[in-house]
């Protein structure tokens, strides 16, 4: 499926951010990681992991799914997919 530039522009506007692309690269690295993961190797407090996440999350790059008082995130392989089509696309590929 195909979207209009401006759903691609969401995706350049959340990964815009040297937190959130660490956080995309983790996400890339494993199947799923829990908030406390991401917490520990970030170095960042909740709020801000929750405002970082939120962004990828309203984009729909990344899944999240609560796990007792924790939440777990993981990409959403279909949007990552579309993102890297797109960027072939523009490279020629």
């Amino acid at each position: 499926m195909e979207y209009a530039l401006t759903e691609y522009a969401l995706f350049f506007k959340a990964l815009s951010d040297e937190t959130r692309l660490k956080i995309f690269k983790m996400l890339n690295d494993k199947s799923e990681l829990c908030a406390c993961n991401l917490l520990e190797q970030l170095n960042i407090t909740q709020p801000t992991l929750s405002y970082h996440m939120k962004i990828l999350s309203e984009c729909k790059l990344v899944f999240s799914r609560k796990d007792g008082s924790w939440m777990r995130y993981k990409l959403n392989s279909e949007r990552v997919s579309l993102l890297q089509k797109f960027l072939n696309n523009i490279i020629g590929e």
